[in-house]
Protein backbone atom coordinates (compact mmCIF):
# COMPACT_ATOMS: atom_id res chain seq x y z
CA UNK A 1 0.00 0.00 0.00
CA UNK A 2 1.46 3.73 -0.70
CA UNK A 3 3.05 5.15 2.43
CA UNK A 4 0.51 6.85 4.96
CA UNK A 5 1.43 10.02 4.58
CA UNK A 6 0.50 10.15 1.01
CA UNK A 7 -2.51 12.46 1.33
CA UNK A 8 -4.00 12.62 -1.97
CA UNK A 9 -4.82 16.42 -1.53
CA UNK A 10 -7.31 18.35 -3.84
CA UNK A 11 -7.07 22.05 -5.95
CA UNK A 12 -9.62 23.29 -8.06
CA UNK A 13 -9.43 25.75 -10.66
CA UNK A 14 -12.81 27.03 -11.86
CA UNK A 15 -12.82 29.20 -15.08
CA UNK A 16 -16.10 31.51 -14.94
CA UNK A 17 -18.09 33.53 -17.68
CA UNK A 18 -18.37 37.30 -16.73
CA UNK A 19 -21.99 38.03 -18.05
CA UNK A 20 -23.50 41.19 -19.05
CA UNK A 21 -27.22 40.68 -17.32
CA UNK A 22 -29.14 42.83 -19.89
CA UNK A 23 -28.17 40.95 -23.46
CA UNK A 24 -26.34 37.94 -21.82
CA UNK A 25 -23.39 38.45 -23.99
CA UNK A 26 -20.06 38.22 -22.44
CA UNK A 27 -18.64 41.43 -20.87
CA UNK A 28 -15.23 42.53 -20.74
CA UNK A 29 -14.71 43.38 -17.10
CA UNK A 30 -13.04 40.29 -15.57
CA UNK A 31 -10.29 42.37 -14.89
CA UNK A 32 -11.93 44.48 -12.52
CA UNK A 33 -13.89 41.99 -11.17
CA UNK A 34 -10.20 40.16 -10.48
CA UNK A 35 -8.94 43.26 -8.79
CA UNK A 36 -11.65 43.75 -6.59
CA UNK A 37 -12.26 39.70 -5.93
CA UNK A 38 -8.64 39.11 -4.88
CA UNK A 39 -8.84 41.50 -2.06
CA UNK A 40 -12.03 39.87 -0.86
CA UNK A 41 -10.48 36.57 -0.82
CA UNK A 42 -7.68 36.54 1.26
CA UNK A 43 -5.49 33.69 1.40
CA UNK A 44 -8.00 31.02 0.73
CA UNK A 45 -7.78 31.13 -3.03
CA UNK A 46 -7.38 33.51 -5.47
CA UNK A 47 -8.66 35.09 -8.64
CA UNK A 48 -7.20 35.38 -11.84
CA UNK A 49 -7.21 37.22 -14.71
CA UNK A 50 -7.76 34.83 -18.38
CA UNK A 51 -7.13 34.77 -21.77
CA UNK A 52 -10.17 36.80 -22.47
CA UNK A 53 -11.70 39.83 -20.76
CA UNK A 54 -14.54 38.13 -19.72
CA UNK A 55 -12.50 35.35 -18.22
CA UNK A 56 -11.65 35.06 -14.35
CA UNK A 57 -10.57 31.79 -13.24
CA UNK A 58 -10.53 31.22 -9.30
CA UNK A 59 -8.18 28.95 -7.64
CA UNK A 60 -8.94 27.13 -4.44
CA UNK A 61 -6.27 26.17 -1.81
CA UNK A 62 -5.38 23.01 -0.45
CA UNK A 63 -7.96 20.80 0.19
CA UNK A 64 -7.55 17.22 2.19
CA UNK A 65 -11.73 16.61 2.44
CA UNK A 66 -14.99 17.41 -0.08
CA UNK A 67 -16.49 19.20 2.27
CA UNK A 68 -13.28 21.45 2.27
CA UNK A 69 -13.63 21.46 -1.28
CA UNK A 70 -17.41 22.74 -1.14
CA UNK A 71 -16.56 25.00 1.08
CA UNK A 72 -13.85 26.44 -0.83
CA UNK A 73 -15.93 26.71 -4.15
CA UNK A 74 -18.70 27.95 -2.71
CA UNK A 75 -16.81 30.46 -0.61
CA UNK A 76 -14.80 31.70 -4.45
CA UNK A 77 -17.84 31.62 -6.00
CA UNK A 78 -19.98 33.82 -3.75
CA UNK A 79 -16.68 36.13 -3.40
CA UNK A 80 -16.51 36.70 -7.41
CA UNK A 81 -20.23 37.01 -7.55
CA UNK A 82 -20.12 39.82 -4.84
CA UNK A 83 -17.92 41.78 -7.00
CA UNK A 84 -19.10 41.10 -10.32
CA UNK A 85 -21.76 42.60 -9.22
CA UNK A 86 -20.59 45.83 -8.47
CA UNK A 87 -19.10 46.15 -11.94
CA UNK A 88 -23.01 45.32 -13.25
CA UNK A 89 -22.16 41.89 -14.43
CA UNK A 90 -23.20 38.41 -13.65
CA UNK A 91 -21.39 35.25 -13.33
CA UNK A 92 -22.11 32.04 -15.41
CA UNK A 93 -20.31 28.67 -15.28
CA UNK A 94 -20.16 26.26 -18.70
CA UNK A 95 -17.52 25.50 -21.29
CA UNK A 96 -19.00 27.99 -23.71
CA UNK A 97 -21.34 30.49 -23.89
CA UNK A 98 -24.11 30.01 -25.96
CA UNK A 99 -23.82 32.68 -28.30
CA UNK A 100 -21.25 35.18 -27.86
CA UNK A 101 -18.47 35.37 -30.64
CA UNK A 102 -14.59 34.89 -30.32
CA UNK A 103 -14.26 37.32 -32.39
CA UNK A 104 -15.62 40.15 -30.55
CA UNK A 105 -13.35 39.41 -27.38
CA UNK A 106 -10.73 41.18 -26.50
CA UNK A 107 -7.87 39.60 -25.04
CA UNK A 108 -6.51 39.75 -21.35
CA UNK A 109 -3.89 41.91 -21.68
CA UNK A 110 -0.94 39.53 -20.48
CA UNK A 111 2.12 39.20 -22.05
CA UNK A 112 2.16 35.69 -22.10
CA UNK A 113 -1.30 35.25 -23.98
CA UNK A 114 0.02 37.44 -26.83
CA UNK A 115 3.02 35.30 -27.14
CA UNK A 116 0.57 32.41 -27.19
CA UNK A 117 -1.71 34.04 -29.91
CA UNK A 118 1.29 34.90 -31.87
CA UNK A 119 2.33 31.00 -31.96
CA UNK A 120 -0.85 29.54 -32.64
CA UNK A 121 -2.60 32.52 -34.50
CA UNK A 122 -6.34 32.12 -34.76
CA UNK A 123 -6.27 28.42 -33.49
CA UNK A 124 -5.46 30.02 -30.15
CA UNK A 125 -7.39 32.98 -30.67
CA UNK A 126 -10.87 31.12 -30.66
CA UNK A 127 -10.22 29.41 -27.37
CA UNK A 128 -13.47 30.77 -25.95
CA UNK A 129 -13.73 28.49 -23.93
CA UNK A 130 -13.62 27.44 -20.21
CA UNK A 131 -12.55 24.22 -18.27
CA UNK A 132 -12.48 22.93 -14.37
CA UNK A 133 -8.90 21.49 -13.53
CA UNK A 134 -8.68 18.83 -10.17
CA UNK A 135 -5.13 18.34 -8.86
CA UNK A 136 -4.44 15.59 -6.96
CA UNK A 137 -1.65 15.81 -4.83
CA UNK A 138 0.65 12.89 -5.43
CA UNK A 139 4.75 13.66 -4.99
CA UNK A 140 6.51 10.85 -6.53
CA UNK A 141 6.67 11.92 -9.80
CA UNK A 142 8.01 8.30 -10.47
CA UNK A 143 4.69 7.19 -9.92
CA UNK A 144 2.75 9.47 -11.20
CA UNK A 145 4.16 9.21 -14.59
CA UNK A 146 2.44 5.27 -14.28
CA UNK A 147 -0.45 6.36 -12.52
CA UNK A 148 -0.78 8.39 -15.96
CA UNK A 149 -0.42 5.40 -18.05
CA UNK A 150 -3.51 3.84 -16.00
CA UNK A 151 -6.11 6.53 -15.32
CA UNK A 152 -5.97 7.21 -18.65
CA UNK A 153 -8.37 4.69 -19.99
CA UNK A 154 -10.86 6.40 -17.34
CA UNK A 155 -10.85 9.81 -18.97
CA UNK A 156 -13.61 9.89 -21.52
CA UNK A 157 -16.75 8.92 -19.04
CA UNK A 158 -15.12 11.43 -16.68
CA UNK A 159 -15.92 13.79 -19.70
CA UNK A 160 -19.13 12.11 -20.59
CA UNK A 161 -20.42 12.99 -17.21
CA UNK A 162 -19.17 16.57 -16.87
CA UNK A 163 -20.09 17.43 -20.41
CA UNK A 164 -21.49 21.11 -20.54
CA UNK A 165 -20.93 22.92 -23.77
CA UNK A 166 -23.53 22.30 -26.62
CA UNK A 167 -24.06 25.66 -27.75
CA UNK A 168 -21.03 27.35 -29.47
CA UNK A 169 -21.59 31.00 -32.09
CA UNK A 170 -25.60 30.88 -31.16
CA UNK A 171 -26.31 27.19 -32.73
CA UNK A 172 -26.65 23.50 -30.78
CA UNK A 173 -23.15 22.05 -31.94
CA UNK A 174 -24.92 18.34 -32.03
CA UNK A 175 -21.94 17.70 -29.09
CA UNK A 176 -22.38 17.04 -25.54
CA UNK A 177 -18.69 19.20 -25.22
CA UNK A 178 -17.73 21.37 -28.19
CA UNK A 179 -15.13 22.99 -26.15
CA UNK A 180 -13.24 19.77 -26.34
CA UNK A 181 -13.53 20.20 -30.02
CA UNK A 182 -12.30 23.38 -30.06
CA UNK A 183 -9.38 22.71 -27.28
CA UNK A 184 -8.47 19.67 -29.55
CA UNK A 185 -7.08 22.12 -32.31
CA UNK A 186 -4.08 23.13 -30.09
CA UNK A 187 -1.13 20.60 -31.05
CA UNK A 188 -0.39 19.39 -27.27
CA UNK A 189 -4.22 18.62 -25.88
CA UNK A 190 -5.87 15.35 -26.09
CA UNK A 191 -5.00 12.31 -23.82
CA UNK A 192 -1.67 11.68 -22.76
CA UNK A 193 0.62 8.87 -24.13
CA UNK A 194 2.06 5.99 -23.17
CA UNK A 195 5.04 6.62 -21.00
CA UNK A 196 7.78 3.90 -19.86
CA UNK A 197 9.60 6.63 -17.05
CA UNK A 198 9.71 9.42 -16.12
CA UNK A 199 13.07 10.08 -17.95
CA UNK A 200 11.10 9.22 -21.29
CA UNK A 201 8.52 11.56 -20.05
CA UNK A 202 10.86 14.39 -19.10
CA UNK A 203 12.76 13.83 -22.55
CA UNK A 204 9.62 14.31 -24.36
CA UNK A 205 8.69 17.12 -22.96
CA UNK A 206 11.91 18.79 -23.57
CA UNK A 207 11.56 18.09 -27.05
CA UNK A 208 8.28 19.71 -27.21
CA UNK A 209 9.47 23.08 -26.07
CA UNK A 210 13.15 22.93 -27.66
CA UNK A 211 11.31 22.72 -30.95
CA UNK A 212 8.64 25.58 -30.61
CA UNK A 213 5.77 23.15 -30.59
CA UNK A 214 5.27 24.35 -26.59
CA UNK A 215 5.72 27.56 -25.05
CA UNK A 216 7.07 25.36 -21.88
CA UNK A 217 6.35 22.49 -20.24
CA UNK A 218 3.39 23.88 -18.30
CA UNK A 219 2.03 24.39 -21.64
CA UNK A 220 1.59 21.35 -22.85
CA UNK A 221 -2.28 20.86 -22.21
CA UNK A 222 -3.17 17.03 -22.25
CA UNK A 223 -5.94 15.71 -20.34
CA UNK A 224 -4.02 14.44 -17.61
CA UNK A 225 -0.51 15.92 -16.69
CA UNK A 226 2.09 16.20 -14.07
CA UNK A 227 1.94 19.44 -12.75
CA UNK A 228 5.37 21.65 -13.16
CA UNK A 229 4.72 23.66 -9.92
CA UNK A 230 3.51 21.24 -7.81
CA UNK A 231 3.53 18.15 -6.68
CA UNK A 232 0.04 17.03 -8.06
CA UNK A 233 -1.56 15.35 -11.19
CA UNK A 234 -3.83 17.40 -12.96
CA UNK A 235 -6.96 16.22 -14.48
CA UNK A 236 -8.12 18.66 -16.90
CA UNK A 237 -10.22 16.59 -19.20
CA UNK A 238 -13.47 17.73 -17.62
CA UNK A 239 -15.96 20.61 -18.92
CA UNK A 240 -16.90 23.42 -16.16
CA UNK A 241 -19.05 22.64 -13.97
CA UNK A 242 -22.54 24.46 -13.31
CA UNK A 243 -23.61 23.21 -10.51
CA UNK A 244 -21.55 23.01 -7.39
CA UNK A 245 -22.76 19.61 -6.80
CA UNK A 246 -20.90 18.45 -10.14
CA UNK A 247 -17.98 19.73 -9.33
CA UNK A 248 -17.23 18.18 -6.00
CA UNK A 249 -18.36 15.34 -7.86
CA UNK A 250 -15.46 14.91 -10.68
CA UNK A 251 -13.06 16.40 -7.78
CA UNK A 252 -14.20 12.97 -5.82
CA UNK A 253 -13.81 11.02 -9.05
CA UNK A 254 -10.17 12.60 -9.72
CA UNK A 255 -9.03 11.87 -6.19
CA UNK A 256 -10.26 8.73 -6.15
CA UNK A 257 -9.14 7.79 -9.68
CA UNK A 258 -5.21 8.82 -8.74
CA UNK A 259 -5.32 6.98 -5.62
CA UNK A 260 -6.74 3.53 -7.42
CA UNK A 261 -4.04 4.00 -9.73
CA UNK A 262 -1.29 4.85 -7.20
CA UNK A 263 -1.84 1.98 -4.84
CA UNK A 264 -2.19 -0.43 -8.77
CA UNK A 265 1.38 0.75 -9.22
CA UNK A 266 2.85 0.70 -5.64
CA UNK A 267 1.32 -3.14 -5.94
CA UNK A 268 3.02 -3.54 -9.65
CA UNK A 269 -0.03 -4.67 -10.61
CA UNK A 270 -0.69 -5.70 -14.83
CA UNK A 271 -2.78 -2.91 -16.86
CA UNK A 272 -3.21 -2.41 -20.16
CA UNK A 273 -0.97 -0.14 -22.54
CA UNK A 274 -4.25 1.01 -24.46
CA UNK A 275 -2.99 2.32 -28.00
CA UNK A 276 -3.58 6.49 -28.07
CA UNK A 277 -5.99 6.35 -31.14
CA UNK A 278 -8.35 4.49 -29.32
CA UNK A 279 -8.30 7.00 -26.41
CA UNK A 280 -8.95 9.55 -29.14
CA UNK A 281 -11.92 8.00 -30.46
CA UNK A 282 -13.21 7.20 -26.84
CA UNK A 283 -12.68 10.72 -25.75
CA UNK A 284 -14.22 11.89 -29.25
CA UNK A 285 -17.68 9.63 -28.28
CA UNK A 286 -17.64 11.22 -24.65
CA UNK A 287 -17.54 14.92 -26.06
CA UNK A 288 -20.24 14.44 -29.01
CA UNK A 289 -22.74 12.09 -26.87
CA UNK A 290 -22.14 12.21 -23.37
CA UNK A 291 -24.48 10.52 -21.25
CA UNK A 292 -27.42 10.08 -24.43
CA UNK A 293 -25.66 7.18 -26.40
CA UNK A 294 -22.79 4.68 -26.35
CA UNK A 295 -19.01 5.07 -24.83
CA UNK A 296 -16.04 3.22 -25.60
CA UNK A 297 -14.56 0.54 -23.04
CA UNK A 298 -11.15 1.15 -24.11
CA UNK A 299 -9.89 -1.94 -22.41
CA UNK A 300 -12.59 -4.26 -24.47
CA UNK A 301 -12.13 -2.09 -27.55
CA UNK A 302 -16.38 -2.24 -28.00
CA UNK A 303 -18.38 0.38 -27.23
CA UNK A 304 -21.25 -0.07 -24.25
CA UNK A 305 -24.14 1.99 -23.22
CA UNK A 306 -23.04 5.22 -21.05
CA UNK A 307 -24.77 3.92 -18.45
CA UNK A 308 -22.61 0.78 -18.00
CA UNK A 309 -19.61 2.40 -18.78
CA UNK A 310 -20.12 5.02 -15.89
CA UNK A 311 -20.88 2.08 -13.71
CA UNK A 312 -17.77 0.19 -14.47
CA UNK A 313 -15.78 3.18 -13.55
CA UNK A 314 -17.69 3.61 -10.23
CA UNK A 315 -17.14 -0.10 -9.57
CA UNK A 316 -13.49 0.59 -10.09
CA UNK A 317 -13.29 3.47 -8.03
CA UNK A 318 -15.59 2.13 -5.22
CA UNK A 319 -12.62 0.80 -2.41
CA UNK A 320 -10.81 4.27 -2.66
CA UNK A 321 -13.80 6.60 -2.60
CA UNK A 322 -14.64 4.69 0.40
CA UNK A 323 -11.45 4.51 2.04
CA UNK A 324 -11.03 8.89 1.76
CA UNK A 325 -15.11 8.57 3.38
CA UNK A 326 -16.37 9.44 -0.36
CA UNK A 327 -18.38 6.80 -1.16
CA UNK A 328 -21.82 8.16 0.00
CA UNK A 329 -21.60 11.46 -1.29
CA UNK A 330 -19.73 10.44 -4.72
CA UNK A 331 -22.08 7.65 -5.64
CA UNK A 332 -25.05 10.19 -4.90
CA UNK A 333 -23.80 12.51 -6.73
CA UNK A 334 -22.93 10.74 -9.98
CA UNK A 335 -26.65 9.04 -9.28
CA UNK A 336 -28.85 11.95 -10.09
CA UNK A 337 -26.17 12.80 -12.64
CA UNK A 338 -26.92 9.97 -14.94
CA UNK A 339 -31.22 10.36 -13.58
CA UNK A 340 -31.62 14.14 -14.19
CA UNK A 341 -28.92 14.55 -17.36
CA UNK A 342 -25.32 16.68 -17.16
CA UNK A 343 -25.14 20.09 -17.79
CA UNK A 344 -25.40 19.76 -21.61
CA UNK A 345 -28.39 17.48 -21.05
CA UNK A 346 -29.88 20.46 -19.12
CA UNK A 347 -28.99 23.64 -21.37
CA UNK A 348 -30.68 21.73 -24.22
CA UNK A 349 -33.85 21.28 -22.48
CA UNK A 350 -34.04 24.70 -21.23
CA UNK A 351 -33.49 25.72 -24.64
CA UNK A 352 -35.93 23.61 -26.17
CA UNK A 353 -38.55 24.84 -23.63
CA UNK A 354 -37.60 28.63 -24.11
CA UNK A 355 -36.54 28.54 -27.39
CA UNK A 356 -34.01 31.31 -26.27
CA UNK A 357 -30.47 31.29 -25.60
CA UNK A 358 -30.48 34.02 -23.55
CA UNK A 359 -32.71 31.93 -21.01
CA UNK A 360 -29.90 28.98 -21.19
CA UNK A 361 -28.00 31.77 -20.02
CA UNK A 362 -30.22 32.60 -17.43
CA UNK A 363 -29.95 29.12 -16.36
CA UNK A 364 -26.26 29.01 -16.32
CA UNK A 365 -26.17 32.15 -13.87
CA UNK A 366 -29.16 30.68 -11.53
CA UNK A 367 -27.37 27.04 -11.33
CA UNK A 368 -24.07 28.63 -10.62
CA UNK A 369 -25.12 30.39 -7.63
CA UNK A 370 -27.20 27.72 -6.03
CA UNK A 371 -26.01 27.93 -2.81
CA UNK A 372 -23.46 30.33 -3.21
CA UNK A 373 -25.44 33.73 -3.56
CA UNK A 374 -24.17 36.52 -1.68
CA UNK A 375 -25.67 37.53 1.44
Amino acid sequence: MPPRTQEYTLGIEEEYQVIDPETRELRARAGQVFRRAQQTLGEEGKATPELFAAQIEANSSVCRTLAEVRAQILRLRRGIMEEAAKEGTRIAAASTHPFSRWQEQPVARKKRYKGLIESYQRVFRQQLVFGLHVHVGLSDREAAVQVMNRARVWLGPMLAVSANSPFWLGADTGYASYRTQTWSMLPMSGPPGYFGSLAEHDDLVKTLVSTGIAAAPHKIYWDMRLSEHFGTVELRVMDMCTRVDEAVMVAGLARALVRTCHEQVVREEPYPKVRTELLRGAHWLAARYGLEAELMDVEEEHTVPALRMIEKMMIFLRPALEESGDWQEVSALVGSTLKHGNGAMRQRQMYERAGRLQDVVDLLIEETAEGAEPA
